[in-house]
């Protein structure tokens, strides 16, 4: 059973850069589709990407096409996302999940381990 932490969260103007990681127990790390969602005060959490068990596929929902870069290194049990050109828009508290199953699009439903989450706050 997989553990999550998630590290990398803070405060940055419009514009800027912050990489999110996300650090997993356990040796199982490379059997799990990882996932970032985020969700904002009053908001539905929100599918932000996705990367394959081996990191071979990638997934991003529209708004973040571009700005954003998901990877993993499972020698190293961790998934990270690269966050460029932040917009006052993108500032959430962004969670990593881990689905165990990886088959078809990835979906909120389909990602069953949850980290804590880690603030990001864009200024405008």
């Amino acid at each position: 059973q997989v553990q999550l932490v998630e590290s990398g969260g803070g405060l940055v103007q419009a514009g800027g850069s912050l990489r999110l990681s996300c650090a997993a127990s356990g040796r199982t790390f490379s059997f799990y589709r990882m996932g970032w969602f985020r969700q904002a005060p009053g908001k539905e959490r929100e599918f932000v990407s996705a990367v394959s068990k081996s990191g071979g596929n990638t997934y991003y929902t529209d708004s973040v096409k571009g700005r954003f870069t998901i990877s993993r290194d499972n020698a190293k049990n961790t998934v990270y996302l690269q966050m460029n050109s932040l917009k006052p828009e993108d500032t959430a508290v962004y969670s990593c999940a881990a689905d165990p199953f990886g088959v078809g699009t990835p979906v909120l439903s389909k990602f069953q381990l949850w980290g804590q989450g880690t603030q990001v706050t864009v200024s405008s």
